[in-house]
């Protein structure tokens, strides 16, 4: 599911009040609303606060190539879920020893912001329950598609993937959603903080703060 929306959101929260018409339908006891932190749960706030719904994160990791960190070979995330983008790590001729690498640093770094975020409270349960799992955009989608794993491996039997902004052909990529909301699917889609005015960089923190932690 798509719309034909205004291009460009004001900032996170704008864009997280624009998706709720798109996953109102999901709406009921059963539906846990999971933001990807740090910029998700803005939007994922939102969404839970007009859905009525219980709010969490999962957390995840974006792989980068080593000598290039924004391009994505994969993600990790909580529970050892893992997607590595092979063909591509191969053509770009990155060993396997520096995947291991860059794989150690960043399940360090999740586990310590798990920490962070869990310290106060358990997660969620979502046995038998639909997780909507909500970012602030979707590039490549290795993040997403790990998170979706991570929801499994809770016990959620229905995950939906939220998003104000992805590339088209989206859904094809998030094999493990069983339904994939996008607000905005540009054909050109450059990168996620194009098409917000105000993408300023979210702490854990705010996203303590958004889950109601000390």
């Amino acid at each position: 599911m798509w719309s034909r929306a205004s291009p460009r959101f004001a900032d996170r929260t704008d864009a997280g009040r624009r998706l709720v018409p798109l996953v109102r339908h999901l709406r009921g006891p059963e539906l846990v609303v999971l933001g990807l932190p740090r910029g998700g749960v803005p939007v994922a706030f939102e969404v839970a606060r007009a859905l009525d719904a219980p709010l969490d994160v999962v957390v995840v990791r974006k792989l980068g190539f080593p000598f290039h960190a924004e391009l994505a070979m994969g993600a990790i995330g909580e529970g050892g879920s893992e997607v590595l983008d092979e063909a591509l790590v191969a053509f770009e001729g990155t060993t396997e020893q520096q995947v291991r690498e860059v794989e150690r640093r960043e399940r360090e770094a999740l586990d310590e912001r798990v920490r962070r975020l869990r310290s106060a409270r358990e997660p969620l349960d979502l046995t038998g329950r639909t997780a909507l799992l909500v970012d602030d955009g979707i590039a490549t989608g290795a993040t997403v598609r790990v998170a979706c794993r991570a929801a499994r491996v809770r016990g959620a039997i229905r995950v939906v993937v939220a998003s104000p902004v992805a590339p088209t052909g989206v859904a094809d990529v998030l094999i493990e959603a069983d339904e994939v909301v996008v607000l905005h699917m540009p054909l050109h889609f450059a990168a996620v903080g194009h098409w917000y005015r105000d993408f300023t960089a979210v702490s854990d923190r705010e996203v303590a703060a958004l889950l109601g932690l000390p």
